[in-house]
């Protein structure tokens, strides 16, 4: 059994982390300072003895004693980074630092960083390997978090180099699943929502621009194997579903299996929105023997009946 400390437990990701590391029979402590995180995604593992909450923003240092620690604190949604660029960019950067220095200081534990597949901008190559540098615009509004996550691959690797900290950073793509927030604001969540209440599915641009959706039990198994790996695999590796869809085949997906009667309405793009994702997994499958399993619409399923009992509950409320 060991000690482990999740940064962003309270969140969508961080939550089925938390659960699926006390499942493994672990001791588990989750940090979040509740920006996006929710009580309410902890709530059935409070209960457990093993379970430990603290309140606490990791740009703050952090002084807990621990055997291993992930990495999750950060906003992920545009609504929500974009709305506090500042504060996203220092959770990232700052934060990594504190994270990157409690490591060091406990005995050089292994630490997990969640990094993202925004690192590679709006890709000028297709799929997107782990050894391409990216095309992002450092000064763009999606900036903050973007050149938050480059930072912080950076800040990791330096530690490993100066301090040899073993570290494992894995670059996530788009990850969907139950203890998504309502307001998210990203697409699968934003979809499923609209089309519960009826109401019309935005689109932004022509709807042609791809995205690979991952389940979330999928990405969290390949956290799992990554930290299970020996010191020297230090990542980055891609995390995600290499299934592409266009995000009108999404809308439409999503509409056919709620039964709703949504019409598609086209916005403008924002601002360096990638036209294309998708992750080349091939180093996943090689070092972790990990490829996704859950298929879309299973994996719509369990989200669509996630969210109509979210929504249940705050009609009733």
């Amino acid at each position: 059994m060991k000690r482990i400390l999740v940064t962003g437990g309270a969140g969508f990701l961080g939550s089925h982390l938390c659960r699926r590391l006390l499942t493994e029979g672990h001791d588990v402590l989750c940090v979040d300072n509740f920006y996006t995180g929710t009580k309410n995604n902890i709530l059935p593992l409070l209960s457990n003895p093993h379970f430990e909450i603290l309140r606490h923003n990791i740009t703050e240092p952090l002084k807990v004693e621990v055997d291993e620690i992930y990495n999750l604190a950060s906003p992920a949604s545009p609504v929500h980074y974009q709305n506090r660029p500042v504060q996203t960019t220092i959770t990232n950067v700052h934060g990594s630092i504190n994270v990157l220095d409690l490591a060091v200081r406990l005995g050089k534990v292994k630490v997990f960083q969640a990094s993202t597949s925004e690192v590679y901008g709006d890709p000028a190559i297709h799929p997107q390997v782990e050894d391409y540098w990216g095309n992002v615009n450092p000064i763009g509004p999606r900036a903050c978090y973007d050149e938050g996550k480059r930072c912080a691959e950076t800040l990791f690797f330096d530690y490993w180099r100066q301090y040899e900290l073993p570290i494992k950073v894995a670059r996530i793509f788009n990850t969907y699943g139950p203890n998504m927030c309502l307001n998210d604001g990203r697409v699968v969540s934003n979809f499923i929502v609209q089309a519960l209440k009826g109401e019309p599915i935005t689109i932004y641009g022509d709807g042609s621009q791809t995205r690979s959706f991952c389940y979330v039990d999928d990405l969290i198994e390949g956290f799992i194997r990554m930290m299970a790996t020996d010191r020297d695999m230090t990542g980055p590796i891609n995390l995600g579903n290499p299934n592409e869809i266009t995000i009108k085949q999404l809308a439409q997906k999503i509409i056919a299996m709620t039964g709703a009667k949504s019409q598609l309405i086209c916005k403008s793009l924002p601002a360096d929105d990638p036209k294309q994702r998708k992750p080349d997994i091939t180093k996943a499958k090689h070092v972790l023997n990990w490829v996704p399993k859950i298929s879309i619409e299973d994996g719509l399923t369990k989200t669509i009946h996630y969210f109509e009992k979210i929504l249940e509950m705050s009609t009733v409320t």
